[in-house]
């Protein structure tokens, strides 16, 4: 992994100031602590910093190509750089060195934008091509390598692997967008392709962007996307063969490496094949790590043991402390913009243990999106089946007013918490879904902002990511539907970001073989009868996986990565969030209501909600502002 920026003028050819450049490179050498060099020519200027992990001698960044005309800066892993490298060798490329980065700027050469199709792997990069006075930009299909980008009014393109390495060019404005605001409090982090700063995006997963000096504005042009093709399937145990030789081929490939290896190992499903396949292909015990919380409800470490015992790993285990203000408090330089994920601090400690020991790291992300493991997912498909059941001029009116005198029962048992249930009910199928996925529920975020910032909305609502999403979706199956929208808002938006800061925090690369884009594809194509099969999700994947994992691990209660929020803000952390949610920060940005900011804190510590993820996402947003906006924290 790496880290990449580059600044480029699409009028002219004036002198790039290599200081600027510097500085942002320097802003991210976290991403590459194994070196660093930029390249600079008239209007054009690109830097690296590497985290060598292939061809640890010859893979020095920026690469050229043969002449010189064309250089890049790439961030990322190509699976397939060999068989790729013998191909443009046959087509007469001449190659120095046998990293994969050698292979962009010869695949460029011989296939232009469609170079891209041609790569299988994560990726981000931006490549410069003196010739064509032409800057090219891409980012993996699915979205796990990030890469952020700017028009300035100078009309230079600017670009990086992390909002700050923008946020170092100092033409690059740092004015909040409202409607980045009301998406991160309605999802818990921004989604693609808005950032939390005006003028300041993410190129979208599977997107490249081609700017031509002189030319047009340039837009992002997508290249792939989840085609929900239905494949050829036979019987089930024809599927469960396939699947565990597709994903064994997907483990292999991500085990190239000239530098140690290992894995995460949480104790759920996905890791735990990673790792069962990891170690029927490694002549030595695979690496693991695992987190702790000492919390019975949040504890996976058993079942982590008992897996690494059967595969006879080297294992090792963190506890996650929440009297870590320092951590907590870091989390905000770390991840830029502002994002909830509690689990973030966990994942930062368990990338710190890895890194202890390997530079390369194995996980298990992407199991839950590809095979319907989320328990929102059946709870989706049995409200489908009522809306299909009652018209929606009779269901609307009537879940919505039971939705309205249902009590908000938080400290009920699941079973007896039906408002949500039936205000999801009242809505459509976009926003049902929506509404059970939000951080903060549309009622409690409308009473948090104040009249003011809710006029500066001007009526726009998070749903809308939702429904731009599902516009483009290539397939009606309802399950296949919110499994897109996961693929296009959730993964990349908050799993893989929250990965890749992590690990690249630390000088680890992190790599995802559940997320091949292959096997994706392959696995979307499958009837949604064999991934949500009686109630039960990843139901194929599942018995796929039985000759590798005991059933304590395949069909226990899913656990998730979380992080005991309610016990924390009413315990260890009680103090310091009553000083950040009802402190001088938040309410000075003019976007909450302070006395609701207040209830919001007492209610909580009365137990009469539990409000630890809102809590949370304040936090959050108050340390972003501390920390990385505009020091005026300016919300206009």
């Amino acid at each position: 992994m790496c880290g990449i920026v580059g600044i480029v003028d699409l009028r002219d050819k004036a002198p790039i100031d290599k200081r600027v450049l510097e500085r942002m490179n320097a802003s991210h050498a976290h991403r590459g602590p194994d070196g660093d060099g930029v390249f600079i020519e008239p209007g054009a200027g690109l830097g690296h910093r590497r985290l060598a992990i292939i061809d640890l001698a010859g893979g020095q960044q920026p690469l050229f190509n043969e002449d010189g005309s064309v250089v890049v800066v790439y961030n990322g892993e190509i699976y397939n750089f060999r068989e790729l490298a013998d191909e443009l060798t046959a087509a007469g490329h001449a190659f120095r060195t046998r990293c994969d980065t050698e292979v962009i700027v010869h695949a460029w050469e011989e296939w232009g934008s469609a170079c891209v199709e041609r790569f299988r792997g994560m990726f981000a990069f931006g490549l410069w091509d003196r010739n064509r006075e032409t800057l090219f930009l891409a980012r993996d299909r699915i979205g796990i390598k990030p890469l952020y980008y700017a028009l300035l009014q100078s009309g230079h393109m600017v670009f990086g692997s992390e909002l700050k390495s923008l946020l170092a060019h100092p033409d690059v404005p740092r004015r909040i967008d409202p409607h980045a605001v009301e998406d991160f409090l309605a999802f818990g982090y921004v989604p693609d392709p808005r950032t939390i700063f005006r003028g300041l995006a993410k190129l979208p997963p599977g997107h490249t962007l081609e700017a031509r000096r002189g030319g047009p504005t340039p837009v992002p042009k997508r290249f792939w996307d989840v085609p929900f093709r239905p494949v050829t399937a036979g019987g089930e145990g024809e599927v469960t063969e396939e699947l565990l030789g597709r994903l064994r081929e997907a483990v292999e490939l991500r085990l190239i490496a000239d530098v140690p290896l290992g894995a995460f190992l949480s104790g759920g499903v996905d890791s735990s094949a990673v790792v069962a396949l990891m170690a029927g292909l490694s002549a030595e015990p695979v690496n693991t790590c695992s987190i702790s919380f000492g919390e019975a409800a949040f504890d996976e470490a058993r079942y982590a043991q008992q897996v690494a015992e059967r595969y006879h790993t080297n294992h090792h285990v963190r506890r996650a402390d929440p009297g870590e203000l320092g951590l907590i408090e870091g989390l905000a330089r770390v991840y830029d913009e502002p994002f909830a994920d509690s689990s973030a601090m966990p994942t930062m400690r368990v990338c710190a243990l890895a890194r202890e020991r390997v530079k390369v790291a194995l996980s298990g992300d992407g199991g839950d999106e590809n095979f319907a493991g989320y328990r929102r997912y059946r709870w989706h498909l049995i409200e489908e089946g009522m809306r299909r059941r009652l018209p929606a001029a009779l269901r609307a009116p009537l879940f919505g007013l039971l939705g309205r005198l249902y009590p908000k029962a938080d400290w009920a048992p699941k079973v007896l918490r039906a408002k949500s249930t039936f205000q999801s009910l009242a809505r459509d199928s976009a926003a049902g879904y929506f509404h059970g996925v939000s951080f903060i529920p549309d009622p409690l975020r409308l009473r948090l902002y104040s009249p003011s910032f809710r006029r500066e909305l001007g009526g726009y609502h998070a749903l809308e990511v939702f429904r731009g999403h599902l516009a483009d979706c290539p397939t009606d199956d309802p399950l296949g539907r919110i499994q897109y929208l996961d693929f296009k808002t959730y993964l990349p938006g908050d799993i893989l970001t929250k990965v890749d800061r992590a690990s690249m925090a630390h000088g680890l690369e992190v790599r995802v073989p559940i997320l091949d884009h292959r096997f994706v594809e392959w696995a979307s194509g499958l009837p949604s009868g064999m991934k949500l099969h009686g109630g039960e999700g990843k139901h194929v994947f599942k018995r796929a996986l039985k000759p590798l994992l005991s059933d304590d691990i395949l069909y226990r209660d899913k656990m998730g990565f979380g992080v005991p929020l309610d016990a924390w803000f009413r315990g260890p952390l009680r103090e310091a969030a009553r000083e950040v949610v009802t402190g001088p920060r938040l309410k000075a940005t003019g976007i909450f209501d302070g006395r609701m900011l207040e209830r919001l804190y007492a209610d909580h510590q009365a137990g009469r909600r539990h409000h630890g993820s809102v809590l949370w996402s304040l936090w959050m947003f108050d340390a972003f502002l501390r920390d990385v906006a505009d020091p005026t924290g300016d919300a206009a």
